[in-house]
């Protein structure tokens, strides 16, 4: 199996799964060196790959050897031109996966409303699994998720760091949109499972968690489960346009990333097309809810490497740098500035509470921006 995106938040994981099952993985990067930080290195075969780069593409797939399913887990949400690019970069694939005999792609997208009125992000997703779709191409397993619970997806940052940082959180009409979150322990069995012909026909599937409820709703039950106090703040004409502009001033969120998904809040982010539950049994237990996989995202106390959590939903060492949470930040700021004696006090910074975590944060983050450009 071959996985793209391989050192993204989802690819990381699978990557872990893939291998704990027994399948031989080839993972795709344009940053080989990046790859060495992953702790599943040794058991994996790397291959540069630039999925925009039509030679490198097939260059790819050449190297890789014969590939049975592909894993499309890449996207250029963030970027500028990310909609053009991430065209590309799916019929490029597609081309070089029918030229090698693959059999299959599962692609991981998002839900794509049906009035049509679609951002930039929905739209997207819809667009790269039309332009992975060929003639005589390996048939295709869309997958379709809303919000991915778990500590280091960029949705679940974007929950966290809203609750933290405000003890009145505003709720414009848009956050009474119905969401359909899951979490990533499930994600991660379902992708799995659309590996499976037999089991999964090709076509479009959305997954979603054991609960439906609004985007509100959802702020409040992060503050909950962390054992904050926030008060919900009803405001009108506040649209997610507006919002997506100043989320990447308020929240330290890459600024494009966080716009380009706050945008898709217009929209109920449910389930629409057909669900994969009528194929696939449900993961051993059942699904989780939403509340409990909120808090296996908060229960894990450090970052580790992405084959050794304890728990998938856990922070990995090789997650982005600005994800975990504001006191997590400052925990590594004052380890790397202090000395061993000071450290078994910087727990302290636990006890500080968020909206003044992350006024300080800001701060600091400010102030080593500048040191790194003097």
């Amino acid at each position: 199996m071959l996985v793209t995106g391989a050192t993204g938040y989802v690819g990381s994981r699978l990557v872990t799964e893939l291998i704990g099952e027994g399948h031989d993985v080839v993972v795709a990067s344009r940053d080989l060196e990046k790859l060495g930080r992953f702790g599943w290195m040794g058991d994996v075969v790397p291959v540069y790959l630039d999925a925009g780069d039509v030679d490198s593409t097939a260059s790819a797939f050449r190297v890789a050897g014969q590939i049975d399913v592909v894993y499309y887990l890449v996207h250029a949400i963030g970027q500028p031109g990310f909609r053009e690019a991430d065209n590309q970069a799916a019929a490029n694939v597609a081309q070089a996966a029918k030229a090698a005999g693959v059999r299959r792609i599962v692609y991981l997208g998002g839900f794509v409303p049906g009035d049509g009125n679609l951002s930039e992000h929905l739209a997207s997703r819809a667009e790269v699994a039309d332009a992975l779709t060929i003639d005589g191409g390996p048939d295709v397993v869309w997958i379709g998720a809303a919000i991915i619970i778990g500590a280091g997806s960029t949705s679940f940052e974007m929950i966290r760091y809203v609750s933290d940082r405000f003890l009145v959180i505003p709720m414009p009409e848009w956050s009474e949109n119905l969401i359909d979150p899951i979490s990533i322990r499930d994600v991660l069995y379902y992708l799995i499972a659309a590996a499976d012909g037999d089991q999964v026909p090709a076509g479009s599937y959305d997954i979603t968690g054991a609960d439906s409820l609004t985007y509100g709703e959802l702020l409040m039950l992060y503050s909950r489960t962390a054992g904050e106090w926030r008060a919900p703040l009803p405001v009108r004409g506040i649209d997610t346009k507006l919002v997506s502009m100043v989320t990447g001033v308020i929240l330290p969120v890459p600024g494009g990333l966080a716009a380009d998904l706050v945008q898709s809040l217009d929209h109920p982010m449910q389930a629409g097309k057909l669900g994969i539950r009528d194929l696939v049994p449900d993961p051993p237990g059942g699904l989780l809810t939403t509340e409990d996989a909120v808090k296996r995202s908060l229960s894990g106390r450090r970052a580790r490497p992405v084959n050794g959590l304890d728990d998938v939903h856990h922070l990995a060492d090789t997650d982005p740098q600005w994800a975990g949470g504001d006191t997590l930040r400052l925990r590594r700021v004052a380890n790397a500035l202090t000395p061993n004696f000071v450290r078994p006090a910087l727990g302290l910074i636990g006890a500080v509470p968020g909206p003044v975590a992350g006024a300080v944060r800001t701060g600091v983050d400010h102030l080593l921006g500048l040191a790194g450009r003097s």
